[in-house]
């Protein structure tokens, strides 16, 4: 048993899940979906014509149903990610991609202030919403990476950087800019600033490189009521408003649930976890901040999809690897519950009929998620963290496992 528990936490063994089981369903998804608008391959597709109609001064917003379904909604800064893949083939660029999106979420991990063992159990409790996320091609993997590298460059003293990740972060995804709650905790919050503003100057300026002024300025026009557009259709969507407000209106049958109703109470509760002024600089308060803030930008959003959960159990798995050990039962069932409901309930590994008939319907999969970041705020306007939260069993773990 000691020695499968080895090989299961060894390095070879994560990574070999981590990038293999990304590169299996995206390379399946090119089997069976290459020329056709499935709906794996189709994402690709669309981040694809976002570079174009850029460097062409076309609509990016547009349908253009010759190419694939769906619309897209990435400002013009995405095409600048997304352009080394897009010049090349569609198979090879699309296969890179999902690389480059495993390997910019795993780098983020590594790179967080936790120990070995506490890191290898981080990717092991997200291998499956990974390979989940490779499959249909999300860009949410990379939102995550900035978030948490906002984190850690503020953490590093490198504000100047962080800016960049919370910058870049929301010009591609809106998400991005819960990067802004780890303010508090920077030293040089004038620099952060500034640094913000310029990154937010290059940003707007680099796309007209490839188009033209005209055409950037007019396309962010155009995205505000495109934005906006598609919040109005997640509300009535049967994928979309996967959050509290949905489950709320989805479990009592009320159609126009007041959104604000559950919102304001939830940004309140945000609020009041970053006004223990004292913990600011402590690690443990530091990471809770970093979950807390990855679940409540999912749990509450009415754009929130299934394949967004991966932002959120993140955030999860972030809590779980940060708790007092030996962790209490509640505790335990609460990881339980969020890794069969939120992280396993849209695969396969799930039974389908409970899938289609009460996780689906009712949005589920928010429960857990929601008991566990009601859980981060108590920790957080509660517990009294440790001078030195680095010194925790987890360290006696490794030690062990070593």
């Amino acid at each position: 048993m000691l020695r499968l528990q080895k090989i299961i936490l060894s390095k070879p063994f994560i990574l070999s899940l981590w990038f293999g089981l990304s590169l299996f369903t995206i390379v399946k998804g090119i089997l069976v979906y290459s020329g056709s608008k499935s709906s794996n391959y189709n994402n690709y597709i669309i981040y694809k014509h976002n570079f174009l109609n850029l460097i062409h001064q076309h609509s990016l917003f547009g349908p253009e149903p010759q190419y694939y379904f769906d619309l897209n909604h990435y400002g013009p800064v995405f095409a600048l990610v997304i352009a080394p893949f897009a010049l090349l083939p569609d198979e090879l660029g699309v296969t890179l991609w999902v690389l480059f999106l495993a390997w910019s979420l795993y780098y983020a991990i590594i790179k967080l202030p936790l120990t070995d063992l506490q890191k290898t159990v981080l990717l092991l409790l997200n291998i499956n919403s990974m390979m989940g996320s490779s499959g249909q091609v999300q860009v949410n993997p990379l939102i995550i990476a900035f978030v948490l590298f906002s984190f850690i460059f503020i953490r590093n003293k490198q504000d100047f950087w962080a800016a960049l990740m919370i910058v870049l972060g929301t010009a591609i995804k809106l998400y991005g800019v819960v990067g802004l709650a780890f303010f508090f905790f920077s030293d040089n919050k004038v620099k952060l600033i500034l640094s913000l503003l310029f990154w937010s100057v290059v940003l707007f300026v680099l796309p007209m490189a490839l188009s033209s002024p005209a055409f950037i300025i007019k396309t962010y026009q155009d995205w505000y009521p495109d934005l906006v557009a598609k919040n109005a259709a997640n509300m009535v969507s049967t994928r979309a408003y996967v959050c509290v407000m949905g489950m709320i209106s989805r479990i009592f049958n009320i159609p126009n649930f007041p959104t604000l109703a559950v919102l304001i109470p939830g940004m309140i509760l945000f609020a009041l976890t970053m006004t223990r002024i004292k913990y600011w600089r402590n690690l443990q308060y530091q990471l809770l901040l970093v979950a807390s803030t990855l679940i409540f930008s999912i749990i509450f959003s009415s754009s929130s999809e299934p394949p967004t959960y991966i932002i959120a159990f993140i955030g999860v798995s972030i809590w779980y690897v940060n708790l007092d050990r030996p962790i209490t039962g509640y505790e335990r069932f609460l990881l339980i519950f969020a890794l069969v409901l939120t992280n396993f309930s849209p695969s396969d590994l799930f039974p389908r009929y409970l899938r289609v008939n009460y996780v689906l319907p009712y949005y589920l999969n928010v429960l857990p998620c929601l008991m566990i970041w009601l859980k981060i705020v108590y920790e957080m306007l509660t517990r009294e963290f440790k001078s030195f939260p680095e010194e925790t069993k987890w360290t006696l773990a490794t030690a062990k496992a070593a």
